[in-house]
């Protein structure tokens, strides 16, 4: 501990003749040596400085030699002339070191003051002060403050008020300072500071430590400062030490005083030198902790590859020992943890039985960057996490250096590296048999191949997997093979997530065309997010052409025919032509592979009859127990066949009724079932009775233009036409396509049409404005107005379609020549002799002839196409 006192020099004269002879002749060699070295300080007028008033009569502040200076004579002349450099003084007149004291206080804190109202009262404390005498006799405050202006005069005296009582509190004729040093530990310690006055502060400057706030120097008052210690690098012990330098102004017993021959004498602060103070602290000896922190070399090391860790060594307490000039060498020994399929939660310990998949060992000479030996491998996916320790007890005669041991956190992010895991899939199409137009999914089982399924935040990492079926080449069951092949054609691809190991359904494909399609799965990276990619090991895809994965969509059968003849007299002969295509070009050729079955060989025809009424034959006909004239097989392939003709696939009905020839195919892998509709007008053929009751067949405009006109038209058949009957046709909408039809309100009726007659009846023409379906329903009426025949709404062939666009309608296909009809069929027609049957033709005309013209017509509605969409009027049919 060290203090100073702050002492002015002794100006007392010295005692007798020979001192005051030696001084004048030393004062007078300084002069002249200074007049040749060193150049006199000008002497120069004061001016006024900050205040109120003017040259006459002035309150406040005068300026001389760059400072600010105050009047201390109330009866001397103003200090226009010629004023001395100022000269430090500790005596003064009949002043007390007390009294010095307090205008030094005063005017070190408040002379310098740019307001006029602090430096108006400065003066008047000086006076009050240095001329106490003449200040209260010529009224003191309340005289001398009237030079300023009256609205400032109650703030003059209340500064001044405050400058009597805190230079009476705080002046001190004798100011000091100390400082004492004292350790807590080996860095935390405590400065004190002390100081005469209380108030006084100074500049500390630390060796070997730092403040708090980790500078070296700070300014500071009286108290108990903490300071923190920093040795030399390196160093087994050291001292901190302190240096105070306190500025004196304001304190201490003097004044400068500004002369000016035979004028005011001047005051200002007292210019004193610096306070200065030293302290030391006993010798601290020291020890180091080193710390380890690491990084993985590669976040992301694929099986089989090493494991490398970087380590960062730094030094949290002093700085690394050196014994005899050599740095304490340091064992560390690092634990590779894992595989964990998640990345471990941090903590302070790994947890109980957690997996060790091996140890490295460093030595460590020194701070910086080490990297681990590289000898650990990753054996499959999962999270491996490092821990590094060093056990002081280890450490052998250098452990007295180390503060204590050191062990890592278990789990540390920047510690773990990821070995990836390798997601793959089984897959099972879901329907083995389908049909072209047909959405279909497959079902993948997802799992990881080489390890754990990795988990990011708790959860499974989200792998995306995509599928693409693809159309087989060829009508044949695909190779598998590791690609699929060139002529293999893409006709669909969906993704499914996987958020973990699982079995998931695809969304759904649509299969366009008939053929084999095989599903082909794959994990692409590029196609996962872009924080899920590094967890996967590599891109993956399955074998194409696998069965189990693969559709076959079976081929449409197209199977059209047409009954040589409508009627057919009892114990005729009836013939179909049937045209088959849709089969591949290779059936009924393939035998099946194992998987896949083989082709089914032959179709079926079936003529069904005799059936009181064509009503009869409907879609939800039971056929199971309906009578069967005979049966007939052709090959399952593509091809026109006429059957009939031959005494092996004779067609020759006994009995009066409606027949139907109904079409089945079996279907097999490759190619669908087919059963022809009971309902199909081409398929029927009439063996007419002695009368025919009255029916109406109608066939309305299929398709139209928005704005196009349109009509219905009907075939009146039937034997006795009742007198007085007449038709009225009536049609609805136009309606949604996708509702059910509605026939409630018509918007267009026709006349009552007088029906005289079987023959061709049409309603007359319209049209709408906007697209949408169009029920027609048509009613025949008898004179009474009972109804005979009535049709149904959205009946088929009752339908206009009116659209934006007309549709075109699709060419009719060619077909060959029919073949000769059985000779025995030119002359009997079915046995009669030719006078009976010429007989029977006369009786069947009127019968025949209606029939005749519903079988055109329904032959020209198929030929319009499988939806009966056939432009050609019924009158047409009359010149054909």
């Amino acid at each position: 501990m060290s203090a100073h006192i702050l002492v002015p020099p002794d100006k007392s004269p010295l005692p007798g003749r020979v001192v005051s002879s030696v001084a004048t002749t030393l004062t007078i060699l300084l002069m002249l040596l200074g007049s040749l070295f060193f150049p006199a300080a000008p002497a120069q007028a004061a001016t006024l400085g900050v205040g109120y008033g003017n040259q006459d009569l002035w309150l406040g502040s005068f300026s001389s030699h760059g400072r600010q200076a105050y009047c201390m004579d109330l009866d001397a002349l103003a200090p226009w002339g010629n004023t001395q450099h100022p000269e430090l003084k500790t005596t003064l007149d009949s002043l007390s070191a007390t009294e010095l004291a307090r205008l030094n206080y005063v005017l070190g804190r408040w002379g310098e003051s740019n307001d006029p109202n602090i430096t108006s009262a400065v003066q008047l404390y000086v006076w009050d002060i240095a001329d106490r005498g003449n200040y209260s006799a010529r009224g003191g405050d309340g005289q001398f403050v009237t030079r300023a202006p009256g609205n400032m005069q109650a703030t003059i005296l209340s500064h001044l008020t405050t400058m009597r009582s805190e230079s009476a509190a705080n002046a001190v004729a004798n100011p000091s300072v100390s400082m004492s040093i004292t350790m807590t530990d080996q860095y935390q310690g405590q400065l004190k500071v002390q100081a005469n006055p209380t108030s006084a502060t100074g500049t500390v400057t630390l060796t070997n430590a730092n403040f708090t706030n980790g500078s070296t120097s700070a300014t500071l008052g009286v108290g108990t400062h903490e300071i923190v210690g920093i040795p030399p690098e390196g160093a087994p012990d050291y001292q901190i030490t302190a240096s105070l330098k306190a500025p004196s102004l304001g304190y201490g017993a003097g004044v400068d005083l500004f002369y000016t021959p035979g004028e005011q004498r001047i005051l200002g602060a007292a210019s004193f030198e610096p306070l200065f103070a030293s302290a030391q602290s006993a010798v601290i000896p020291l020890d180091f902790r080193p710390v380890i922190e690491t990084v993985v070399d590669a976040k992301f090391v694929q099986a089989g590859d090493v494991f490398s860790d970087k380590l960062n060594v730094t030094v949290t307490k002093h700085s690394w020992i050196k014994v005899n000039g050599i740095p304490v060498p340091v064992l560390a020994e690092g634990t590779l943890y894992g595989p964990f399929d998640a990345q471990p939660v941090e903590a302070n310990a790994p947890p109980e039985g957690a997996p060790v998949l091996g140890t490295e060992s460093l030595t460590l000479t020194h701070p910086g960057n080490y990297v681990s030996p590289g000898t650990l491998t990753a054996p499959e996916s999962g999270f491996y996490t490092w821990v590094w320790r060093i056990d002081k007890t280890k450490q052998g005669a250098n452990a007295k250096y180390l503060t204590d041991s050191f062990t890592d956190r278990f789990g540390r992010v920047a510690e773990t590296s990821v070995t990836p895991f390798q997601p793959e899939a089984v897959s099972k199409a879901n329907g083995k048999l389908v049909k072209p137009g047909d959405r279909v999914t497959d079902t993948i089982t997802v799992s990881s191949t080489n390890g754990a399924w990795l988990k990011h935040n708790g959860e499974p990492i989200p792998v995306v997997f995509e599928g693409t079926a693809y159309q087989a080449p060829g009508t044949l069951p695909p190779v598998q093979g590791a690609e699929a092949p060139a002529g293999a054609v893409p006709i669909g691809t969906v993704t499914v997530t996987a958020p973990g190991p699982g079995e998931y359904e695809s969304p759904e494909v649509e299969l366009p065309d008939a053929g084999f399609v095989a599903w082909v799965w794959q994990v692409k990276k590029a196609s996962q997010p872009e924080w899920v990619r590094p967890y996967i090991a590599a891109d993956w895809q399955d074998e194409y052409g696998i069965n189990i994965e693969s559709h076959s969509v079976r081929w449409p059968l197209t199977i059209t025919s047409e009954v040589r003849e409508y009627n057919v007299h009892k114990n005729g002969r009836a013939f179909d032509r049937i045209t088959v295509s849709g089969f591949p070009e290779n059936h009924p050729e393939f035998t099946g592979d194992g998987y896949w079955g083989p082709d089914e060989q032959e179709i079926e025809h079936t003529v069904y009859g005799p059936f009181q009424t064509d009503a009869e034959l409907t879609d939800d006909l039971d056929l199971s127990d309906a009578p069967v004239l005979t049966r007939i097989t052709t090959p399952a392939k593509n091809g026109v066949y006429d059957i009939g003709y031959t005494n092996e696939d004779r067609i020759q009905p006994t009995e009066a009724g409606y027949y139907v020839i109904v079409t089945r195919f079996a279907g097999d892998d490759r190619v669908q079932p087919f059963t022809s509709s009971p309902t199909d007008i081409w398929e029927r053929f009439y063996v007419p009775d002695d009368e025919q009751p009255v029916s109406v067949i109608t066939q309305a405009t299929p398709v139209a233009g928005v704005g196009e006109e349109f009509d219905d038209t009907a075939l009146v058949q039937g034997t006795k036409i009742p007198d007085g009957a007449y038709l009225v046709f009536r049609a609805y909408g136009p309606h949604d396509p996708d509702a059910e039809p509605v026939c409630e309100v018509p918007f267009f009726t026709s006349e009552k049409i007088a029906v005289t007659q079987a023959g061709i009846y049409r309603s007359g023409k319209t049209s709408v404005d906007r697209a949408g379906h169009v029920y027609w329903v048509e009613t025949l009426y008898d004179a009474t107005g009972k109804v005979i025949a009535e049709g149904k709404c959205g009946a088929p062939g009752e339908t206009t379609v009116v659209t934006e666009t007309p549709q075109e309608v699709p060419p009719t296909p060619e077909q060959p020549e029919l073949p000769e009809t059985p000779s025995e069929l030119a002359t009997t027609g079915g046995g009669f002799p030719w006078l009976i049957a010429a007989g029977g033709l006369v009786a069947l005309l009127a019968a025949g002839v209606t029939l005749w013209f519903g079988r055109r017509l329904a032959l020209h509605r198929e030929r319009g196409g499988d939806s009966g969409e056939e432009d050609t009027g019924i009158e047409d049919l009359m010149n054909q």
